[in-house]
């Protein structure tokens, strides 16, 4: 029999697994669209959707659950603030898993895993703008010219 085989161990002990998942859950927090392989990804899905929906009630105690799993302030913060007010009138399923091809080295099932009403802005959170960095070449020419 089956019993007590709840989820997937995807050949990891449990410390790493639970590293390995709050990882993920800040990046998705953080950037709403995530690319992984398929197994970990159905394995996000439940526990991304329990943390929207703590994060729906506003109180002390769900800011502290959601920390010590989270152990990051600003992914709280996203929670409590935008994500909660984006599904609110929402009940459940929060994220989606799309199947994404085979990577290419080990042929490893990909999907993207996302927040349904996403926002598209969300993914350029880290990433420099092209403007400030031809900006900065500029500063550093000019610097040269003026040091001659």
């Amino acid at each position: 029999m089956r019993h007590g085989i709840g989820y997937r161990k995807l050949n990891k002990t449990g410390e790493h697994r639970k590293a390995l998942f709050k990882n993920m859950l800040n990046s998705l927090i953080k950037y709403e669209q995530i690319i992984t392989t398929l197994p970990k990804a159905k394995e996000l899905k439940p526990q991304i959707d329990k943390v929207i929906t703590i994060g729906k009630k506003n109180i002390l105690s769900n800011k502290k659950r959601l920390f010590s799993k989270l152990q990051d302030k600003k992914s709280v913060s996203k929670v409590f603030d935008e994500l909660s007010k984006r599904y609110n009138s929402r009940n459940g399923g929060y994220s989606r898993v799309l199947k994404a091809g085979f990577r290419r080295g080990d042929d490893a099932p990909m999907a993207v895993i996302e927040l349904v009403d996403r926002n598209p802005e969300a993914k350029k959170v880290d990433k420099p703008k092209k403007v400030e960095k031809k900006e900065k070449e500029k500063q550093t020419d000019q610097k040269k010219v003026a040091s001659k």
